[in-house]
């Protein structure tokens, strides 16, 4: 197991954590519940971890958390099919569906 990724905000973690399982990679996260430790442990020991599994998919993983993480510096897309803006970190859009993201105006 290679840990992948690790934020004080878990709901960051599982977006991630869902990404990587979308992908087909088997992850798992530790210290989920571990913010109770703040005091006795340095509040980063604390921190949620996301894992995978299969440490030859290191590269995969990496690849995909650091396209989200990114993703937050790239323009806003437009779909093509209705016309409803998107954020840059979707593929798909919220509103039908459609492909588009990456490549589209």
């Amino acid at each position: 197991m290679k840990k992948v990724f690790t934020h004080e905000n878990r709901m960051i973690v599982y977006n991630l954590r869902n990404l990587l399982v979308g992908a087909g990679i088997e992850t798992r996260v530790r210290n989920e519940f571990a913010g109770g430790g703040v005091g006795e442990l340095a509040p980063f020991e604390t921190w949620p971890e996301l894992w995978i599994e299969d440490e030859a998919r290191l590269a995969e993983a990496e690849a995909i958390v650091d396209r989200v993480l990114r993703a937050g510096d790239d323009a806003d897309w437009s779909c093509p099919a209705c016309r409803e803006s998107n954020p840059a970190a979707f593929d798909i859009c919220w509103k039908c569906g459609h492909p588009g993201g990456e490549g589209e105006p």
